[in-house]
């Protein structure tokens, strides 16, 4: 399937004149709870030429190449890229850090060595703390229910903790959340949990699991408890970025 996917940017780099300098696998396969029949979840950060980039004309700013059954294929150009990482958008952050990568550049790396310097805890802990309310609130109420959806809920509980620990973004890895933060006596638990997800398929439904819906409930109310003590957005500018940006510009 690598072969495939390389072969796929290739195409949209072809067909869209654009240079991809990054392209990572997303989802459950990057999260590492992924299914024998999971799809393939590609995210890219594509340059256009400088011409692009003087039109007065609004430009679009994404390529939506595929999305099927086994491909979902999709970018952002580098200048809106940017403008997100400026503003701290935790799914930046997640791009940047999946450990799947299928594409990346000499501008990416000089882009990466930024990154972490434009996180900001609160924006990066609600955003994962609505998430988790949701998927609970949307998939895990009935009595039957996907269990993926459980890690759904629980990844984003544990990325919140990590982000309050270290006030840094999350690694991707579930494993390491789980192993890092889980309370130990539902480790075992959630580490079967995974290794069943793999030996099934995306649509399997489990009874609800008690213990795991207890420790949800009650992870939300210590978490909701403490946000407001969190701290604020960092005070950023946007010339390290533009620096960075404009040296691309000048080399294209």
């Amino acid at each position: 399937m690598k072969d495939i996917i390389i072969q796929k940017l290739n195409e949209i780099e072809e067909k869209e004149n654009v240079k991809i300098i990054l392209a990572v696998e997303s989802g459950s396969r990057a999260w590492g709870f992924h299914s024998a029949d999971s799809d393939y979840d590609i995210r890219f950060i594509y340059l256009r030429n400088i011409e692009f980039y003087l039109k007065l004309e609004k430009t679009r700013d994404v390529i939506e190449w595929q999305l099927d059954k086994t491909l979902d294929i999709n970018g952002w150009d580098l200048k809106k890229a940017l403008c997100l990482l400026y503003k701290s958008n935790p799914t930046f952050f997640e791009w940047a850090n999946f450990p799947i990568i299928y594409k990346t550049s000499e501008q990416w790396e000089k882009i990466k060595e930024k990154v972490n310097d434009y996180f900001s805890v609160r924006p990066g802990f609600w955003h994962y703390l609505s998430m988790a309310k949701r998927n609970y609130r949307l998939y895990l109420k009935t009595d039957m229910v996907k269990f993926k959806k459980y890690f759904y809920v629980l990844r984003p509980i544990l990325a919140c903790k990590w982000i309050i620990q270290k006030e840094t973004p999350p690694p991707m890895e579930f494993e390491i959340l789980v192993d890092t933060l889980l309370d130990n006596e539902l480790k075992s638990v959630v580490f079967e949990l995974i290794e069943k997800k793999r030996n099934s398929n995306e649509t399997e439904l489990i009874p609800k699991i008690n213990v795991i819906n207890e420790y949800i409930e009650k992870q939300f109310t210590t978490l909701e408890n403490i946000a407001d003590s969190l701290p604020n957005k960092k005070e950023k500018s946007y010339v390290e970025l533009d620096k960075v940006f404009f040296g691309f510009l000048i080399n294209l």
